[in-house]
């Protein structure tokens, strides 16, 4: 079983839990303005996360705040490059301002499972935010096509695994119109994070083991029980030995 793993959550998105979250979780993923958010709930979001000295990261996505980051969208190199950049650049910008830095990039929704399943579209992404912040933390869905990118790029890069999410076996993640794509129970997934810390795998919603470098959890904001589930898998990480640090 992995010795120690970050703790992530989506934040900044007008869900009203961050404080919460923050009193649990490590590493935050601040929303830029375009799925969700403002600069000023930015603002609120990276002083609350600093003060409880949890990490900064930039969470960019579609312009698209009527669905939530949530629809796929077909953008070229240079507008997704440019997107990217925008938001990257405005977090760094604020976290400056706050005495803080922007210490890594996850991409958000409809974005993400995009670049997990399009190697061009985790491309120019990635390759924008290097350009921005050449030593920025690549957050990438493990054992997809935006980890393939981040190794063939050479970038610094953590594997994330979804602590709230079932997976399909190329380790994409189900589709959330899908029954059981969303998962609640905190028990539960307390104890199937436990068992792929353990295996050193993702477990797909078939049963399959994908083997893959696991570096944080991540577990949505937006999830009714986000707190609840944070706070399971904190006490349940501990209890077997497992260390909890930021990026």
């Amino acid at each position: 079983m992995a010795l120690k793993v970050d703790l992530n959550a989506d934040m900044g998105e007008g869900i009203g839990n961050d404080a919460a979250l923050l009193s649990i979780v490590t590493s935050a993923n601040v929303a830029c303005g375009f799925h969700a958010g403002s600069l000023t709930t930015m603002r609120e979001t990276m002083a609350e996360a600093l003060r409880s000295g949890v990490g900064l990261g930039a969470h960019p996505g579609y312009d698209d705040k009527p669905n939530f980051g949530r629809t796929r969208m077909r953008l070229s190199a240079e507008e997704l490059g440019a997107l990217t950049a925008y938001q990257l650049g405005a977090a760094i910008g604020v976290a400056k301002s706050l005495g803080g830095r922007v210490r890594h990039l996850k991409l958000h929704g409809a974005l993400a499972n995009m670049a997990s399943e399009e190697p061009e579209i985790a491309r120019a992404c990635y390759e924008a935010a290097l350009k921005v912040q050449p030593d920025i933390v690549l957050m990438v869905i493990a054992a997809t096509a935006q980890e393939a990118v981040a190794r063939d790029l050479g970038a610094d890069w953590a594997g994330e695994i979804f602590a709230d999410r079932a997976y399909n076996d190329d380790a994409t993640l189900v589709d959330r119109s899908q029954e059981g794509a969303v998962l609640h129970d905190p028990a539960l997934i307390t104890e199937r994070i436990l068992r792929m810390l353990d295996e050193g795998a993702i477990i797909a919603q078939s049963g399959k083991r994908i083997p893959c470098k696991i570096d944080t959890i991540c577990l949505h904001g937006d999830t009714k029980e986000a707190v609840e589930i944070a706070a399971s898998l904190r006490v349940g990480l501990t209890a077997q030995g497992v260390s909890l640090a930021r990026l």
